[in-house]
């Protein structure tokens, strides 16, 4: 018999959905698993709403106190989708009570809770992880696997650029990753956690940054409707050295017109280039630098490698290989490995230090900003 690990959802927003939907769907995209998965109970701020999402989504029981789902015996793992200012007291309570973790990005507000979390995840032995999806979709994963296999060389440069256009309308009610002090920053927390964790991922610890933050409207509409000071950062660009001597830049911003969701990395080494887009996510874009021209270009330039729904098993059959691919798959794999990872009982990757290094270039990139000079990555 299937050992089912039973997960206690906080938030049901729109990663909440999420995280449900790879929940539920899990199965399809990794076959014959030798675990189940199911949401036993979930959170919301509001306790009518919480049991009707209960019933209307087939969960065991809805409620509105988190300490109910956190001290329930029969929850394996809990899975925290609140506001970034509450992680770090939820996770100190899940870890106290023996649960398995899955944390949406930032791990935290601060470096220093983001190192003491890791460090208390370390020794509970507990399996924790942070929600850092994009690392799970197709291109990301071939050029990882590139990378490691030394394709492109020693890295020299890179590029990151988040791009949305969600503060473009003033006119729009903020919401609360707008709002510094819910969010706990402004876009560098909701986009630049994931660009920073992409660099991070693919070429390795940062250690020192240059930051620039950028308010284009210091007056919007607020949550309620009426004038609003804005209080957090909608763009946020950055000169990053990292520790391996590679150097680049990671800009993101809620203030592009045309843009919807618009993650996009490249990274030069000394024998090659990668690139790819996550709003062109079938195919990842590969340079080899010793193929060289001939009169008529020859074989040189990016190739094209379709990545599609080719996935390692157990996944890959569903959608078919050749199918495209898209912003919910990453989710898919992102639980799919932490939960295989509990199953087995191994860490998950990433894990809470990684959650840390991230929360510390961000840091590291607001007092730059604040300090106007080069800081350097705790």
């Amino acid at each position: 018999m299937k050992r089912t690990l039973r997960i206690g959802l906080l938030g049901f927003g729109a990663m909440g959905k999420t995280h449900a939907f790879g929940v539920n769907n899990l199965g399809f995209y990794y076959n014959g698993l030798p675990f189940s998965a199911e949401i036993a109970g979930v959170c919301t701020t509001n306790a009518e709403k919480a049991k009707k999402i209960a019933v209307d989504y087939g969960f065991s029981y809805g409620t509105d106190c988190e300490d109910l789902i956190i001290n329930d015996p029969n929850i394996d793992i809990i899975d925290i989708c609140t506001p970034n200012v509450y992680h770090y007291e939820t996770v100190k309570k899940a870890l106290a009570k023996g649960k398995h973790i899955y944390c949406e990005k930032p791990l935290t507000i601060d470096a220093d809770k983001a190192y003491e979390l890791a460090s208390l995840a370390k020794e509970s032995g507990r399996i924790c992880t942070v929600v850092f999806n994009n690392r799970f979709i197709s291109p990301a994963l071939k050029a990882k696997e590139l990378i490691d296999e030394g394709k492109i060389g020693r890295v020299l440069s890179f590029s990151a650029e988040y791009l949305h256009n969600s503060c473009t309308d003033v006119n729009r009610p903020a919401g609360w990753k707008q709002n510094k002090d819910i969010c706990g920053g402004g876009v560098l927390f909701d986009l630049g956690s994931h660009a920073i964790d992409m660099i991070y991922s693919l070429c390795g610890e940062f250690e020192s940054v240059y930051g620039i933050p950028q308010i284009a409207y210091p007056e919007r509409a607020g949550s309620d409707g009426k004038p609003w000071q804005t209080n957090a950062d909608e763009a946020f660009y950055m000169i990053c050295k990292l520790r391996s001597g590679a150097c680049g830049t990671v800009t993101v911003s809620k203030l592009v017109n045309g843009a919807n969701d618009d993650l996009c990395i490249s990274v030069y080494g000394e024998r090659g280039s990668l690139k790819f887009s996550i709003m062109q996510p079938n195919f990842l874009y590969y340079y080899d630098a010793s193929v060289k021209p001939t009169a008529l270009g020859g074989e040189c330039g990016y190739k094209a490698i379709e990545c599609v729904s080719r996935y390692p098993a157990p996944g890959g059959l569903f959608p078919a290989p050749k199918a495209t691919t898209d912003w919910l798959r990453g989710h898919v794999g992102s639980l799919y490995s932490f939960l295989n990872s509990v199953y087995e009982g191994k860490q998950a990757s990433p894990d809470f230090s990684d959650g840390a290094h991230v929360q510390a270039v961000m840091e590291a990139a607001y007092r730059s900003a604040e300090e106007r000079t080069e800081i350097k990555v705790k």
